[in-house]
């Protein structure tokens, strides 16, 4: 009798809502078996700005019936606290998204990628390049990630437009802005203020971070444009092969666009509310409110433009919220990990144990333990600034137990922060994934490979540091 062959299931990726679930779930039981503790906070200027600092050696234990650990009900109710937690960002993530496809549906992002296109020839992987460099230089010098956000709809469409994939176009501005910030050199968040609570020269060290950047996005430029190549040769190997994605532009969609003067102030009225946006970003301090109502203003705009009724603006923005749903649902979702774990108060105390551990790791690998411990500490703390003033004043100290300079230890926080912000579903990976319609789960797989070679490099670069003594 011939012996049928047993056909290998190949592993799936299981869909972000149910990844983050789980994690809320694991999250939840850790809740009851954590010590719940905290540190003792003081303010401090660092650099102009008052901020909440947590005070060495003065950790102290919190009896749980003081707090409230995640329940079963707890655990299905996540979704609301976190939703409610993220309010703000789940509003901008189904405005955003809504508002850009207002924009894409007036036919100027059709016509204005064809004359680019045009333009270009068979200049396309000059232009990746050098699109790669200026969104890693901004992330480096200035730490711009939000201000960005708004040009994920156009670059998804240009990867697109090149002969590549929605995830090529997508990695070009996820990957030049995150690792750029990861690869800091003057960036006035993760390392001004790492190296303010360190008490170490602002900006200190600044060739080796330039080497770091080099050497960070050099790695993730080659694993991009190797990408691009496989995809060129055979299109089936596309991540996101067929996938449909609202900002793929086929150079059929592109013939039908010609550059008129309709399109070109429509187009214009997107460049000046992304210049006025990042004014305000950087000089005023804005937030998602201002955002918000820079975007809805814009696509009001263009859709008077184009001569839209008002039931269509509104029919067309209804879409784009019904669109963005689920990712504005796992975003919230993706909250309520960390409301799980300040309920139950257990957040210190991870940071206590993790750095209690590292008073024990070997002096010859305490630098890249920093790093690890740094990037744990990033699910749970994404914010740059929040992390920094949770853990650095631990760490520094550390660092000086370590024989570890306390500029390394900045170096090291830098890493592990920047570059889980790629990786974690706690970050606004989740949120810019929803703005470029790219699957989370999808993103992952494509990330991971990276994910792995730029944390070697990161602790090749820390190790560096240690040996030279910076």
């Amino acid at each position: 009798m011939p012996v049928k062959e047993k056909t290998k299931k190949k592993f799936k990726m299981p869909d972000t809502w149910i990844v983050v679930f789980f994690m809320v779930v694991i999250v939840a039981i850790l809740s009851w078996i954590i010590p719940a503790g905290s540190y003792d906070y003081h303010e401090v200027e660092i650099n102009g700005t008052i901020r909440n600092l947590a005070i060495d050696g003065y950790y102290h234990v919190i009896d749980k019936a003081e707090t409230s650990p995640t329940g079963f009900l707890g655990v299905f109710s996540a979704l609301y606290s976190g939703c409610v937690g993220a309010a703000s960002t789940i509003f901008m993530v189904l405005c955003c998204c809504s508002c850009f496809r207002i924009m894409v549906r007036t036919g100027a992002f059709h016509a204005g990628i064809g004359s680019i296109m045009k333009r270009l020839g068979k200049k396309g992987l000059v232009i990746v390049v050098l699109l790669l460099i200026i969104f890693g230089l901004c992330g480096s010098m200035f730490g711009m990630l939000s201000e960005l956000f708004g040009f994920y709809p156009l670059i998804v469409g240009l990867g697109v437009a090149l002969g590549y994939d929605a995830m090529f176009g997508f990695a070009i501005l996820a990957l030049g802005e995150y690792i750029g910030f990861t690869a800091g050199t003057l960036n006035p968040y993760n390392v001004a203020i790492s190296q303010g609570i360190s008490e170490v020269p602002m900006y200190s060290n600044l060739p080796y971070r330039w080497l770091c950047f080099v050497v960070l996005m050099g790695i993730s430029m080659a694993y991009l444009l190797w990408y691009g190549a496989k995809i060129r040769k055979d299109p089936t190997r596309s991540i996101v092969y067929g996938r449909p994605c609202i900002h793929s532009f086929s150079d059929g969609d592109l013939d039908q666009y010609k550059m008129t003067p309709k399109y070109a102030l429509i187009l214009l009225d997107l460049a000046v509310v992304l210049v006025v946006l990042m004014v305000g970003l950087l000089k005023y301090g804005w937030g998602n409110e201002q955002l918000c109502g820079l975007f809805i203003l814009m696509s009001i705009i263009g859709a008077l433009i184009s001569g839209w009724s008002g039931q269509k603006y509104v029919d067309e923005f209804v879409e784009g919220v019904k669109g963005m749903a689920w990712g504005a649902l796992i975003a919230g979702l993706s909250y309520g990990i960390m409301v799980v774990m300040n309920n139950a108060m257990i957040t210190d105390t991870i940071i206590y144990y993790l750095a209690e551990l590292l008073k024990h790791a070997p002096s010859a690998i305490s630098a890249q333990m920093i790093l690890l411990a740094q990037t744990v500490i990033n699910l749970p703390i994404s914010s740059a600034t929040g992390q920094a003033a949770v853990t650095m004043p631990i760490m520094a100290p550390l660092a000086d137990a370590l024989n570890v300079t306390r500029d390394t230890a900045c170096l090291a926080f830098q890493f592990g922060d920047g570059l889980s912000n790629l990786l974690w579903p706690t970050s606004n990976i989740v949120v810019v994934c929803g703005l470029a319609d790219i699957p989370y789960e999808k993103w992952i797989k494509w990330f991971l490979p990276l994910f792995f070679l730029l944390l070697v490099a990161q602790m090749v670069l820390v190790g560096g540091a240690v040996v030279l003594g910076l």
